[in-house]
């Protein structure tokens, strides 16, 4: 059976200050790497996002969903598929992934700018999202010593991040293991085409085209995590793979 591979955890020059290319040579990167597809996840309002934020919340929106459908219309030239995500940061430097929402919904919650993580994630999941933990035990400068993930509320955590070292990585799955409640994860956290692009995502047993139908494979947890390997080599190794099984 063929695998789609998407990669969860993806940013852009225009949605993200940190980010290095713009999201059409993203898309382009990402479909000559062999995925069919990814979440265009860009920093949020708390973030280090590059929407100005002294606009009226509905123009930053607005401005702030346009990079996902200009993603999408590049991607159609491609055949591959980009759904829309975001990176919420909350108290001090933690973040989570937000999966299966879309612009009519942070139309309609402009209070998202003040929530604690609490109401954000009762917020999402009633508009039957998903939030997942991003890189739960990275260290970094911005992250203050003994702030923990929020494992109690989120519905699952990224299991591998390619931007991270491998003690964070296995801290993180470690955590899942403990939970097997949780959903898991896996992304590139990647900033540029020069990035981290080809060594992490979900493979699925079906094409994924939109937000609504991500949140119901990952809730039957149908994506199988790439850690670390090359996507190109995952794909044909599974395309040998069926050969061989139809060959029987």
């Amino acid at each position: 059976m063929r695998k789609y591979v998407y990669d969860m955890h993806v940013h852009s020059s225009e949605g993200s200050a940190c980010g290095n290319s713009p999201v059409r040579d993203m898309v382009r990167a990402f479909a000559k790497a062999g995925y069919s597809g990814f979440v265009l996840t860009d920093h949020f309002v708390h973030g280090n996002t590059a929407i100005p934020k002294n606009l009226p919340w509905e123009r930053r929106m607005r401005a702030y969903y346009a990079i996902y459908e200009e993603a999408k219309e590049e991607a159609a030239d491609w055949d591959i598929d980009v759904m829309f995500g975001l990176e919420h940061a909350y108290e001090r430097g933690k973040e989570v992934l937000t999966y299966g929402i879309d612009l009519a919904f942070l139309l309609a919650h402009p209070e998202l700018e003040q929530v604690n993580i609490d109401t954000y994630v009762k917020l999402v999941h009633e508009e039957g999202g998903l939030c997942f933990q991003a890189h739960p035990y990275r260290w970094a400068s911005y992250i203050p010593e003994g702030v923990e993930p929020r494992l109690d509320i989120v519905d699952g955590l990224e299991v591998f991040n390619a931007c991270n070292p491998p003690l964070a990585n296995e801290k993180a799955r470690q955590a899942f293991q403990k939970r097997p409640h949780l959903l898991l994860s896996s992304g590139s956290d990647a900033h540029a085409t020069w990035d981290t692009i080809g060594f992490s995502g979900l493979a699925f047993p079906e094409r994924i085209r939109s937000g609504k139908e991500l949140v119901k494979a990952l809730k039957a947890r149908q994506g199988e995590p790439i850690e670390g390997k090359s996507i190109l080599n995952y794909i044909k190794m599974e395309d040998t793979l069926n050969e061989v099984q139809e060959g029987n």
